[in-house]
């Protein structure tokens, strides 16, 4: 057993959750996912409901195992609850879950929040939830696109949108020359997936590759990424699939640059790209740092 207090500031100092300030992302698409339907001040952790990051349920003062995921879809939950140990954590990537869309499938609804009944069962089971989003995207180490790059065997050699702190988002990679279809393949099995999103042009040689795990849909992000050489772009989302007014734009925006782009545009899904991280190198940081068991929650579907 491991103090929940000891695991919380190992991830806090690893992740300088506070030096990040409030998640630019999750301070406003929680609440209003959440809407006034759900008192979320109430039920998660202070430091959470002003961070977006961190310790946001807290159970039992000790720690016996780790379950790492990355959105809190039903199923996901659902083995949570049933697989674990009162006081044990779940360590997500998001706090709610972010459909995107099926490019083989349904469009997504976009930012879903959890269900009151999970968290009634949490609690009652005495479970805690951790999450870090934005501070582990830029992380040079424990990054969600570095797990990426190395699955890839890649070398970064330049990078895109730093921050403060001087971590680029985007990581510009060499890697050993594949052409886009064997690069699809490759990824096919790095993420596990049985399809990818393809958009853009093939090609027989790449050897430069932009890698962003999450939504990599941005066309300024790609136009960036093209101006530096890159062949490819690898990313969790190449579309924006969510079925509404602000889906439908983005979509037609990225429909009108895929005809001119001169790169492979690869999505992998947006799960998909950030669990990634959870079964390698986070897996392997709770075991070999902290000397905790961990648990691995894989979603049964990728493409949401």
């Amino acid at each position: 057993m491991t103090l929940l207090s000891d695991i919380v500031n190992k991830l806090n100092d690893e992740f300088v959750i506070e030096a990040y300030g409030k998640d630019a992302s999750f301070s406003r698409f929680l609440p209003q996912a959440y809407n006034s339907r759900f008192d979320w001040k109430a039920e998660f952790e202070e430091g959470f409901t002003h961070y977006f990051n961190g310790l946001m349920i807290r159970g039992l003062q000790t720690v016996g195992r780790v379950h790492l995921a990355v959105f809190p879809t039903e199923d996901v939950l659902e083995r949570f609850i049933k697989e674990s140990d009162p006081g044990d954590l779940l360590f997500m990537h998001h706090p709610i879950v972010m459909e995107c869309g099926d490019p083989e499938g349904e469009w997504g609804r976009g930012f879903v929040p959890i269900h009151s009944r999970y968290i009634k069962r949490i609690k009652e089971k005495q479970l805690s939830v951790y999450t870090c989003h934005i501070p582990m995207d830029f992380h040079e180490s424990l990054g969600t696109s570095m797990a990426i790059l190395k699955a890839m065997k890649g070398k970064v050699i330049d990078g895109l949108l730093q921050n403060e702190r001087g971590e680029n988002l985007i990581l510009i990679s060499e890697i050993a020359t594949i052409s886009t279809n064997g690069l699809i393949e490759q990824l096919k099995g790095i993420f596990e997936v049985p399809y990818l999103d393809v958009e853009g042009k093939q090609h027989r040689e790449i050897n430069r590759v932009a890698i962003v795990a999450g939504c990599g849909d941005k066309v300024d992000w790609m136009k960036q990424a093209e101006a530096k050489g890159v062949q490819a772009y690898i990313s969790g989302e190449i579309h924006c699939h969510i079925d509404n007014e602000y889906g439908r734009l983005r979509y037609h925006q990225m429909m009108e640059y895929a005809e001119e782009t001169t790169m492979s545009l690869l999505g992998v899904s947006h799960s998909a790209s950030e669990y990634l991280v959870k079964r390698t190198l986070i897996k392997d940081w709770f075991e070999k740092v902290l000397g905790i068991e961990t648990n691995l929650l894989p979603q049964k579907k990728w493409w949401l």
